[in-house]
């Protein structure tokens, strides 16, 4: 176990949770580092090496346990972040204003309340840290009369005016990192799209396809379920490109993988591998919903009409059937099998759906 998995334990954060793991590792660091060092406070004091008195020392145990404890329970939860953040404010907040009270010996202990401002905006958001900023203004300048050693008037404005403008410096860099993790997120989610996406149909590209069905392939195979592969290529899409043009092909493509997509489920994998083929891979489907499927899909293609400059195009596809016919089959030997079945579909005539059954004997 590395130092990263011991701190945070085993999480992983989407492309639009990147903002989310920031502030999860932001404090869960400052639930570390804060008990680490007050207990290093705590051990001086038991040592007699800085006194600090004993309403504080334990102030300071109960921190030290408080933020040991918050860390354990949010170690490998990040779903929890947002109370244990909470929870671990007001134990800063606590711990602030019990040195505020307890130690009048330390002139420079109000500066533990500017570490504070900050990592509220950063972990809470922009009105929880006014909301924190301005709640310790009032505190302190209606507190410090009743201190044992009251600040100075000059002290405490001077410190007052720090706070607030601590917090607008806050509010400022939190509002320009929450707009630069969205773009973040966005790019990311664009570059994602491009990378995995058919930039013409928008369904997957043959790598994304080929590595999501071999994720799913994976997973059938701790259940023994069964799947098929459905091999899709549409009839003399050459002419198409030949007689009407490139743009009248593409938009042929475009409207087969919309007419696809609305016929597919939610679980099943949808992909362009080849100018005018798409592959379609169907988790937990026997033969029968298979072949089931692949008709419905060459009628709905067959009733497919595009019109272009008043010319009515027909469009049909030759669509073969592969089932799972062993254990630990591959995309690569599934999708094989459905590029022959697909084949002999063409032989027989085009427009029809083909199984080779000498070649897939799917196992029960």
């Amino acid at each position: 176990m590395n130092l990263q998995t011991l701190i945070y334990g085993e999480v992983e954060f989407s492309i639009d949770q990147e903002y989310l793991g920031f502030r999860y590792k932001f404090v869960t660091l400052m639930m570390v580092a804060g008990a680490l060092l007050t207990g290093i406070f705590v051990l001086a004091t038991l040592g007699n090496i800085d006194p600090i008195g004993e309403k504080h020392l334990r102030s300071m145990i109960f921190f030290t346990l408080s933020s040991l404890t918050c860390w354990f329970m949010l170690r490998g939860h990040p779903e929890r972040f947002l109370i244990i953040a909470w929870v671990y404010e007001l134990l800063s907040l606590w711990e602030d204003a019990s040195s505020l009270m307890f130690v009048p010996s330390d002139e420079l202990r109000i500066l533990w309340f500017y570490v504070n401002v900050p990592g509220t905006f950063i972990l809470l958001g922009k009105w929880p840290g006014w909301a924190v900023t301005v709640g310790t203004v009032l505190g302190l300048a209606f507190g410090n009369p009743y201190l044992d050693q009251p600040y100075s008037a000059n002290a405490m404005g001077t410190a007052l005016l720090g706070l607030l403008y601590l917090g607008v410096f806050s509010h400022a860099y939190v509002n320009r990192t929450m707009s630069y993790f969205s773009r973040m997120r966005d790019y990311n989610v664009q570059l994602q799209e491009l990378a995995t996406h058919d930039a013409l149909t928008g369904v997957l590209n043959a790598r994304a396809y080929y590595a999501d069905c071999q994720q799913l392939i994976q997973l059938s195979q701790r259940s023994n379920q069964l799947f098929a592969v459905l091999f899709v290529d549409l009839d003399h899409f050459k002419n198409i490109n030949d007689t009407h043009g490139h743009a009248a092909g593409d938009e042929v493509l475009r409207v087969v993988a919309q007419t696809l997509q609305q016929h597919v489920r939610r679980s099943d994998v949808l992909g362009r591998i080849g100018g005018e083929e798409f592959s379609i891979f169907l988790p937990d489907t026997d033969l029968e919903g298979a072949l089931q499927l692949a008709e419905n899909l060459r009628h709905s293609i067959e009733s497919i009409d595009v019109v272009l400059a008043d010319v009515h195009l027909k469009i049909t596809a030759s669509i073969g059937v592969a089932i799972k016919t062993y254990q630990h089959q591959t995309i690569k030997t599934i999708q094989q099998q459905a590029d022959e079945a697909m084949y002999q579909a063409k032989k027989e005539g085009r427009n029809r759906v083909s199984y080779l059954q000498e070649r897939s004997n799917p196992i029960g």
